[in-house]
C-alpha cells in the first residue's frame, strides 16, 4: 500500500478550519501578495503562481512570480496589451491573452507566455530530481483550434496540438518537456492530455482525456484544468473543475523506466530551462502550437496533489 501523500493531515486540519475561520490566509506560512487565491495546506508546494494581476514594478511586459521561486515571467510580444480585463474567479480581474498573431506567415510574432534559459533556470529546481509535480491553471478557449500552421506553405494545414502550460525539460529547445497541459492529437483525434518526461532526452507518456475536448472546453468559457504527474510510479491524472477526467494512456509500456531498482525514481538533475504558456519556444526564436486562449490562477506545485486536494482548490478559488 503506497504512503498516503503528503500533505494529507494539514488538508483534513484545514477542510475543518477554512470553514470556521475566514482569515486562515493570514495565519499560514507563505501567505504573500494572491496567496489567499491558494487553499492553505498547498502553498509549501507552491512552485510557481501566476495571477496576471501583478505586472513588475516598471516592466508591465512581465509578471511577478507569487510562488516561492520568483521566478518572473515574460510575456511574449504582446506585452502589457496581453492583459485582459476578464477574472475567471470571483477573486481575479485580469487575465493572460495568447493567440496567433500572422496565421499565413511563418514569423516569431505569436502573443505566448513563458521563461527560457539554456542554461536552466535555477528557480525552478524544485522540478530537478523530483518524484512528482502539478500544473493547474484556469483556461478560456477564445478561438478556431487548433491554429493554422504557418510554418507549411501548405492552404488548410493545420497544427496538431495546441499548448496551454508546461515545464519545461532541462534539455529543452523550448519545446520539449517534463510536465505539460495541452490538446493533441492522439490517433487523429484533439484531445486533451498530461504529457510528462522523466528523463531529459528519454520517451514521453501521455494521459489523454476520453471526452471530446471540445466538450471540456467551450468557447467563452472559464474551465479550471489540473494535470497531476507522479515520476515514481509512472502515474497522471486530469482533471476539470475539480473532478477526475476518465482517460487512457497512449502507450502500455514503461517510457519513463520506472520498472525496478533504484528507488525512487525521480526526474533529471538538470535544472528546467523554462516555462512554456500559450504556445512553445518562449525564448520567440520559433512558433508552434499557438493556443487562442486566456489563462488565469496558472500554478505549478513541485508534488502531485490528490484529487481532494483539487477538489478544495478548485472551491477555494471560487468561494465568495
Amino acid at each position: 500500500m503506497r504512503t498516503p501523500k503528503r500533505g494529507a493531515l494539514a488538508l483534513t486540519v484545514a477542510l475543518g478550519a477554512a470553514s470556521v475561520l475566514p482569515g486562515i490566509a493570514q495565519a499560514v506560512p507563505g501567505g504573500g501578495p494572491g496567496s489567499e487565491a491558494v487553499f492553505p495546506p498547498l502553498r509549501t508546494a507552491l512552485v510557481a503562481h501566476y495571477d496576471f494581476e501583478h505586472p513588475t514594478p516598471g516592466d508591465a511586459a512581465t509578471e511577478v512570480d507569487l510562488g516561492r521561486s520568483g521566478t518572473t515571467l515574460e510575456l511574449v510580444n504582446g506585452g502589457a496589451d496581453m492583459r485582459v480585463r476578464d477574472g475567471a474567479h470571483p477573486g481575479s480581474r485580469r487575465s493572460l491573452q495568447t493567440r496567433q498573431v500572422s496565421p499565413t506567415e511563418a514569423g516569431n510574432d505569436d502573443w505566448k507566455a513563458g521563461v527560457f534559459d539554456a542554461d536552466g533556470v535555477e528557480s525552478l529546481r524544485a522540478f530537478s530530481g523530483a518524484t512528482e509535480a502539478t500544473v493547474s491553471g484556469w483556461v478560456k478557449v477564445t478561438g478556431d483550434l487548433p491554429a493554422p500552421n504557418s510554418t507549411t506553405p501548405e492552404e488548410g494545414d493545420r497544427y496538431n496540438a495546441v499548448g496551454l502550460a508546461g515545464v519545461l525539460s532541462g534539455d529543452s529547445d523550448g519545446h520539449g518537456v517534463r510536465a505539460l497541459l495541452e490538446l493533441i492529437q492522439v490517433d487523429g483525434e484533439l484531445r486533451l492530455v498530461a504529457l510528462g518526461r522523466r528523463v531529459d532526452g528519454g520517451e514521453s507518456q501521455t494521459f489523454a482525456a476520453s471526452q471530446d475536448w471540445r466538450s471540456l472546453l467551450p468557447r467563452n468559457e472559464w474551465v479550471f484544468l489540473t494535470a497531476t504527474f507522479d515520476f515514481d510510479d509512472g502515474t497522471m491524472a486530469l482533471y476539470r473543475n475539480g473532478r477526475p477526467l476518465p482517460g487512457f494512456y497512449t502507450r502500455d509500456d514503461d517510457p519513463w523506466d520506472t520498472e525496478g531498482a533504484p528507488e525512487p525514481d525521480r526526474t533529471s538533475d538538470a535544472a528546467p530551462r523554462g516555462i512554456k504558456i500559450g504556445g512553445s519556444f518562449p525564448q520567440n526564436n520559433a512558433e508552434r502550437n499557438p493556443c487562442d486562449c486566456r489563462f488565469d490562477g496558472l500554478m505549478f506545485f513541485d508534488r502531485a496533489l490528490s484529487p481532494a486536494e483539487v477538489r478544495m482548490q478548485y472551491h477555494w478559488m471560487n468561494r465568495r
